[in-house]
């Protein structure tokens, strides 16, 4: 009895000591949603899921900014600082997969260096992981992250996540320097290539593109767009007439609530018209449960043809980002490389740091 005791004893204090020996790096918490990408100290990050509570997730990994990007369904949910390989451990372009996730990974190759919610792009040791976050690349190979961002990631991605890591020699403008829209396929990882709307042509509208999954709506000010975002292909955008622009909308996230749900194609009965409120994303925590100013609502102007083809489909779930800032790219940049993650050789791997 006594024995048994003392061995779980022991078995506690070691499991202690190994849960002391992981080191914290980075912020505890999200930074406001407000705060721009480029503004964030080391350490910071933003993480607003709620953007797009579902659809596929794709990473963009931008190495001259020494940022990450997550994008679920299209729209822009959570970006960080980072730190990645440094001079002779250069982390490798391309676009990758997850090819194993581990949250308690330690390295083989690295005097056991613990490497919290791993989720690994190469058999050859490149990995996204909690780590080091002095300002500038200063990894083995890796992409450091917060801890907490990376746990946050790593909760919500799916094994075989695409993750796209870029900088200005090896990619478009778009990629190594993304925005609030996914730069790439969500699958393939292949810059998307959308024109824009053509002269004279007020809408476009192709559900189409993507027969189900989730729908995310992003609404830009600047730009004067509307843009429909479904399983993380853009099925529909269309320009928009902003009254009294001399004042700004501000930046609101709304659900659609509700119980009813849509028919075998997804659309929604005959008549139907969506209950949009605010969600509470870092920095507007105080508009949760909020409804839609009809004063606000009335200063964007759409063209009717194009509402009466999409209301049908935003069932409860589908989401509004709305915002002053633009959100459609402007600069294009040469072609990007896609690589490949060559299997391993043999049954061992190799973990970096």
């Amino acid at each position: 009895m006594l024995r048994n005791i003392a061995l779980a004893l022991l078995l506690s204090s070691s499991a202690g000591a190994v849960e002391a020996s992981t080191p914290f790096w980075g912020d505890k918490e999200s930074q406001a949603r407000t705060i721009p990408a480029s503004a964030l100290q080391p350490g910071q990050f933003v993480w607003s899921p709620e953007l797009a509570p579902a659809g596929p997730i794709v990473v963009v990994v931008s190495l001259n900014e020494q940022l990450a990007y997550a994008y679920r369904n299209g729209v822009l949910i959570g970006y960080t600082t980072i730190s990645t390989g440094k001079k002779g451990h250069q982390t490798p372009t391309g676009v990758f997969t997850t090819l194993q996730k581990d949250k308690d990974h330690r390295s083989s190759i690295y005097n056991n260096a613990a490497m919290p919610y791993t989720q690994r792009l190469t058999w050859g040791g490149v990995a996204l992981h909690a780590g080091g976050l002095p300002g500038y690349p200063s990894s083995h190979g890796c992409v450091h992250l917060p801890s907490v961002f990376a746990e946050k990631l790593f909760e919500v991605s799916p094994l075989g996540m695409t993750v796209v890591v870029a900088d200005e020699s090896s990619a478009p403008y778009e990629v190594s320097h993304p925005g609030a829209l996914a730069p790439v396929h969500p699958v393939s990882g292949e810059q998307v290539e959308i024109p824009r709307l053509y002269t004279g042509e007020v809408y476009r509208w192709q559900p189409e593109l993507a027969t189900e999954g989730p729908i995310s709506i992003l609404l830009s000010t600047a730009d004067r767009r509307v843009l429909v975002y479904r399983n993380g292909v853009e099925i529909g955008r269309t320009r928009m007439v902003f009254r009294d622009a001399h004042r700004p909308l501000g930046s609101h996230v709304y659900t659609v609530v509700g119980t009813q749900q849509p028919d075998a194609e997804g659309r929604m009965p005959e008549g139907y018209e969506p209950d949009w409120t605010a969600v509470s994303v870092p920095g507007l925590e105080s508009e949760a449960g909020n409804k839609m100013k009809p004063e606000e609502v009335a200063r964007v102007v759409l063209p009717p043809a194009f509402v009466a083809a999409a209301t049908p489909y935003l069932a409860p779930g589908t989401t509004l980002m709305v915002t002053d800032a633009p959100i459609l790219p402007s600069t294009t940049g040469v072609a990007m490389t896609v690589v490949d993650n060559a299997p391993p050789h043999d049954s061992s791997t190799e973990d970096g740091e």
